[in-house]
């Protein structure tokens, strides 16, 4: 009869999916408090240590560069900590030739404002700008009482 069975009874397909493993490229997930700058140096040499094989020219460098912009802006303009989590994409080739996505997420719901060019003598407003010129794909996203910022770089970059 239909409905009837074992009660934890599933469909075959969803036994199929659960049963392919899939292959994870390297994570880094770290918590950073929110009156700690030196913190950053540490996050970019991580990155840079999970990176070392990653990308063409220059990209683990960029991937470096923008991690720190938000990273700073997380801890700088938030005064609370943050977390950041970086992952290359899934796959046997995605340590070498992955998708890089960094994540970092502040605890404070404020949406950071792109400015469009900050004043020459500004020593601040720029990070944005960079993450938003030089990344492959960019955002933002509510979550829970704070927000996310993302970029995501490709290990060759796009032509």
């Amino acid at each position: 009869m239909p409905g009837h069975g074992r009660p934890d009874a599933r469909p075959k397909a969803a036994e199929a999916a659960e049963a392919v493993p899939v292959e994870r490229g390297p994570v880094l997930t770290k918590r950073l408090a929110h009156d700690d700058l030196a913190v950053v140096a540490q996050v970019r040499a991580e990155l840079r240590e999970m990176l070392r094989h990653w990308g063409g020219p220059g990209r683990a460098d960029l991937a470096e560069l923008l991690t720190s912009e938000l990273v700073t802006n997380a801890l700088v303009h938030t005064g609370r900590g943050a977390q950041i989590t970086a992952s290359l994409g899934d796959g046997p080739g995605a340590r070498v030739t992955g998708r890089l996505r960094v994540e970092v997420r502040d605890f404070v719901s404020r949406h950071p404002t792109l400015r469009d060019r900050p004043a020459e003598d500004s020593t601040s407003g720029r990070g944005l700008l960079l993450v938003h010129t030089l990344a492959d794909a960019w955002g933002v996203r509510t979550h829970g009482v704070g927000k996310v910022l993302w970029f995501e770089l490709e290990a060759e970059g796009v032509p």
